[in-house]
C-alpha cells in the first residue's frame, strides 16, 4: 500500500481509474456514491482530500473533471465494496 493515500482513498482511485478506462470519461460523483454506497457529502469530501493530497485535479463546478494525477502502477486494484 501506498503511504500517500489511505486504503479507502485507493480504492476511490481505482474506481475512477476503472471508470475512465470503460467509460471514456471521468464517473459523477453519483457514480462513486452508487458503487460504494455512502452518502453525497462523503462522496464529496472523499474527492476533496484526494485533490488536497495533489492525487487527482478537477474543475470545480465542471461535471466530469477529474483527472487522476498519479501513476496508474500506483492505484490498487479495484475490490468490490462489502
Amino acid at each position: 500500500m501506498s503511504d500517500r493515500f489511505t486504503e479507502k482513498q485507493g480504492q476511490y482511485l481505482a474506481f475512477i481509474d476503472s471508470y475512465m478506462v470503460m467509460h471514456g470519461r471521468a464517473p459523477a460523483e453519483a457514480d462513486l456514491q452508487l458503487f460504494f454506497g455512502t452518502a453525497p457529502p462523503t462522496i464529496h469530501q472523499m474527492i476533496l482530500k484526494l485533490e488536497e493530497k495533489r492525487l487527482i485535479s478537477r474543475v470545480p463546478g465542471q461535471a466530469r473533471s477529474v483527472k487522476l494525477l498519479i501513476d496508474p502502477d500506483e492505484i490498487p486494484r479495484l475490490k468490490r465494496p462489502g
